[in-house]
């Protein structure tokens, strides 16, 4: 690589990445003021999670097994330095004294190896490590997928959960004017002292039921604060639900083509394969270059010495223990069972693409039927009140018929929440969850930006492997 391409590529890395990792876009999206939508949630989601950063960080773990592999095709050098002290005795003859022998020798040399040809091992390898690369961001994709379903659910969970509690002061408001009213009658001898009872009773369950949607509340704002990256503002309502499109023949046939875990098998599959071919090869022989200079010197004399030998070298391990085999049949099996993995994914994808359209469907059936609910127990709650208040209804009839209408709105706003979560479900069981297919104003993490500087292994003292130094400190400093 040039230094003029490295450069581009190195600026385009640093627009790619976050500020933890591979996105450096600066600071984060603007939220607006007045009300928080949909698509900031999951804009805070794809830019706050410590999960995407964690396995960003793996992804370029494995981009450096490529350069690792990469490495072995490449020339070895070393040094290597010495100081020895010799000492001793010498005698010619018994009858002279003996004399005492002392030097002292330096010795440098630099040596140097290259694999010249090792019957496909070394290639393999690269090409295993880079199927693992394609599957580890397939793996990222599907991550991507969950984190922001998660932000949609948090979302969701909060409006429902905030609908929930005004729908109980709604209903807590109402129960007081009734006991109120209860109470009233009760002193003019309307009723008796049994419906007085009755409406302190719906008016303590009702304060129960607030203290508890108050709860939930309270937990979801957690969980919006753990998936988004910060606590929820004024939330709006949803947008229009998202295209699903296709019926579930077509919505699996897709997922199976396109869904990341699904891809992300198939490379592992492959990198199980280049394994048994690399550990096959590794039993054949290895013709290696073989170089090295050396000076030695000793310090009592002037005399020095200069050597220097280049040669080619071939051999091959007859036996090892049996590990060559081992490994051999290690790696088929992991082969194995790396394709019976595939299998199991396919059916589970399959499976969560028949889940989310079996709740879709249930959701909006259920938003349906409650929405003619809500109108036949408001129609029916005005009326039973109203007869109440002639005399031709008891105060339990109007309790129950509130208790109706409340429970039948609280259906809705449960089963509206049930159905955005089920429509983005399916998105992600289909493989269509992402920032960029959801067209998420953020800058999207490009996967091959650090694999691209890598991927050659650049030596540490290279312009390459300075520059890509200084991209590793800054990002450890984010």
């Amino acid at each position: 690589m040039s230094a003029n391409s490295f450069t581009k590529t190195l600026k385009r890395f640093a627009i790619a990445v976050p500020v933890s990792l591979v996105l450096a876009s600066g600071a984060a999206l603007p939220r607006p003021a007045s009300a928080e939508t949909l698509a900031d949630a999951l804009v805070g989601a794809y830019e706050h999670s410590g999960l995407l950063e964690q396995n960003r960080a793996l992804l370029r773990a494995a981009d450096e097994d490529v350069a690792t592999a990469k490495s072995a095709l490449k020339p070895v050098l070393r040094w290597a330095a010495g100081l020895t002290q010799s000492f001793g005795t010498t005698r010619s003859s018994s009858l002279l004294p003996a004399q005492s022998t002392e030097s002292l020798k330096a010795s440098i040399s630099l040596i140097g190896e290259l694999l010249l040809y090792d019957f496909g091992a070394s290639a393999y390898r690269i090409e295993g490590a880079k199927e693992t690369v394609l599957a580890t961001r397939q793996a990222l994709v599907n991550l991507e997928q969950q984190v922001l379903l998660r932000a949609v659910a948090a979302y969701m969970g909060v409006i429902e959960a905030s609908e929930t509690v005004e729908l109980r002061n709604n209903n807590l408001r109402l129960l007081t004017q009734e006991l109120r009213a209860a109470r009233d009658r009760f002193d003019v001898g309307e009723v008796t002292r049994t419906d007085v009872a009755l409406a302190e009773a719906q008016l303590a369950d009702a304060r129960s039921g607030l203290a508890g949607a108050e709860g939930t509340l309270l937990r979801a704002v957690e969980e919006y604060r753990n998936a988004v990256g910060h606590a929820p503002g004024n939330l709006s309502q949803p947008p229009s639900l998202p295209n699903i499109g296709g019926d579930l023949a077509s919505a699996k046939a897709l997922a199976v083509r396109t869904h990341p875990s699904i891809i992300a098998a198939q490379h592992q599959v492959a990198a199980a394969d280049l394994g048994v071919e690399a550990n096959e090869a590794a039993m054949a022989p290895r013709i290696t270059l073989n170089g090295q200079y050396g000076l030695n010197e000793t310090f009592d004399s002037e005399a020095y010495t200069r050597s220097g030998s280049v040669g080619v070298e071939v051999g091959q391990t007859i036996y090892q223990g049996g590990a060559l085999s081992s490994a051999v049949r290690s790696s088929m099996a992991q082969r194995d069972a790396q394709r019976a993995n595939l299998h199991v994914v396919r059916h589970d994808v399959e499976q969560e693409v028949g889940n989310a359209y079996a709740t879709l469907a249930s959701a909006r059936a259920q938003l349906e039927a409650s929405d003619r609910q809500i109108r036949a127990a408001r129609i029916a709650f005005r009326g039973i009140r109203e007869e109440a208040t002639l005399g031709a209804r008891t105060t339990l009839d109007v309790l129950d018929a509130e208790q109706s209408l409340l429970d039948a709105e609280s259906t809705r706003v449960s089963a509206r929440a049930n159905l955005y979560v089920a429509a983005y479900s399916v998105l992600a069981a289909t493989g269509r969850l992402t920032a960029q297919d959801l067209k998420l104003p953020v800058q999207i993490y490009d996967a091959g930006a650090y694999y691209n500087l890598v991927k050659d292994a650049p030596a540490k003292y290279s312009k390459e492997g300075q520059a890509l130094d200084r991209v590793l400190r800054a990002l450890q400093k984010d």
